[in-house]
């Protein structure tokens, strides 16, 4: 897993905002925002259906700190679109790690070998600064939520 101080790996991934697909490319968002990355399993899981929501609930919390949430899973980017018109809709970035399969996970070093959900992603948050630099990341237990609280406190210290 990457740490602190360690620079994000670039990726440019399908992505879904508002229910518009587009790509993302983290190098255009460098310079500009903070960004929290919230890797989670897959789709449909009842804990990562808590914690986006728990994400857009807050957004107004993350865009005091200038920052953007980019939920990442290895599910496909049609899957997703189904997913967030079911739940959504979400005013973030919700990206698809399906082809390469799992291609980005692995670069952060996230990327779930062991059952349950094994070849998905880990349950991680990265907080990457403006500069590029991961400034914070965890690996939670796939049925716990992340602490938005904890995230919120990092993030006021950039």
């Amino acid at each position: 897993m990457l740490h602190p101080g360690d620079i994000a790996p670039d990726f440019d991934l399908p992505v879904l905002i508002g229910g518009v697909k587009k790509r993302f490319k983290l190098s255009e968002r460098r310079g500009r925002q903070n960004l929290v990355l919230a890797f989670y399993p897959l789709n449909w899981e009842p804990v990562s259906t808590e914690q986006m929501v728990a994400y857009q609930v807050e957004r107004e919390k993350f865009a005091e700190s200038s920052t953007e949430v980019v939920g990442i899973s290895v599910d496909s980017i049609m899957n997703t679109t189904a997913w967030e018109r079911e739940i959504g809709p979400f005013d973030y970035a919700l990206c698809s790690d399906f082809w390469p399969h799992g291609n980005v996970s692995l670069k952060y070093g996230v990327l779930r070998e062991a059952e349950p959900f094994a070849g998905c992603s880990e349950r991680a948050v990265f907080i990457v600064d403006k500069a590029g630099k991961i400034q914070f990341g965890r690996i939670y237990a796939v049925n716990e939520v992340p602490d938005l609280q904890e995230s919120l406190e990092i993030l006021r210290k950039l």
